[in-house]
C-alpha cells in the first residue's frame, strides 16, 4: 500500500496539468516545535500563508501533511486536496513521494515548501509555467543563488515517487544537472525559510 493517500479529492486522486505540491510533513525539530503554527507578524499561521500564496499562484495545489496536525485542518478547512502520510516522520523524501504518486498524470509538479511564507506567488506561478511550457527541470535564482520551489516535468514523475529518508528532491536535481533551467526571479523569498524562531520577525530583504 503506498504510503499517503488523499482525504480531499482531486479528482479521485488524477490530474492532466501540472500540480504544485506543498510539502507540509516535517516536524520542526531545529525550531522547537511545530514551526508552520508560529506566527508571522500579520498574524496568520506560517503554514496558513504559504497555503495561501500557492493558492494565489497556480490552480491546482495537494498540501501533503502528517496525520492529525494543525496543517491538515487548515488544509481541510480551506478545501485544498490533501494528502496525508504517516510516514513523513522518516523525512522529506517519504511526503514527496506521496504526494507525486496521489496526483497521477499531472504534466509535472513544482515542488514547494511550506516553511517558506515570504515566496512571491509571481515566482511560483513563473516555475509552474516553465514546467507547463516543456521545461523538464526548472528553479528560481535570485542574487546568484538557486532556492525554491523547484519545478519537475513529468518525466521526473518515477524517480520523485521512489524518493525515500530525508534528501528530498536533492539527489534527482545534482543527477541532471545538465537539463537544470535556472529562471532568474527578482524574488529573495526563494532563499528564506522558517528555521528558528528569529525568522518569524525578520522580513525577507528588499528587491
Amino acid at each position: 500500500m503506498p504510503d499517503g493517500h488523499f482525504s480531499t479529492a482531486l479528482g479521485g486522486g488524477r490530474v492532466r496539468g501540472v500540480v504544485v505540491l506543498l510539502l507540509a510533513g516535517g516536524f520542526g525539530r531545529r525550531f522547537g516545535g511545530d514551526k508552520l503554527a508560529a506566527r508571522l507578524p500579520d498574524g496568520r499561521a506560517v503554514g496558513e500563508a504559504s497555503l495561501a500564496l500557492a493558492r494565489t499562484a497556480w490552480p491546482d495545489v495537494v498540501c501533503v501533511v502528517r496525520p492529525g496536525t494543525g496543517m491538515a485542518a487548515i488544509a481541510r478547512q480551506c478545501g485544498v486536496p490533501m494528502v496525508e502520510c504517516p510516514e513523513a516522520v522518516d523525512g522529506m523524501g517519504h511526503t514527496l513521494a506521496a504526494g507525486v504518486r496521489a496526483s497521477t498524470g499531472a504534466a509535472g509538479w513544482v515542488v514547494a515548501l511550506a516553511d517558506m511564507p515570504f515566496l512571491s506567488a509571481a515566482t511560483v506561478r513563473a516555475v509552474a509555467e516553465a514546467v507547463s511550457a516543456g521545461s523538464d527541470l526548472v528553479a528560481p535564482v535570485h542574487g546568484g543563488e538557486r532556492g525554491h520551489p523547484v519545478g519537475f516535468g513529468a518525466r521526473f514523475g518515477p524517480e520523485l515517487a521512489r524518493l525515500h529518508g530525508d534528501e528530498g528532491a536533492r539527489t534527482v536535481v545534482a543527477a541532471h544537472r545538465n537539463i537544470l533551467r535556472l529562471l532568474p526571479v527578482d524574488d529573495p523569498g526563494i532563499l528564506r525559510d522558517i528555521d528558528q524562531p528569529s525568522d518569524l520577525a525578520r522580513q525577507p530583504p528588499p528587491g
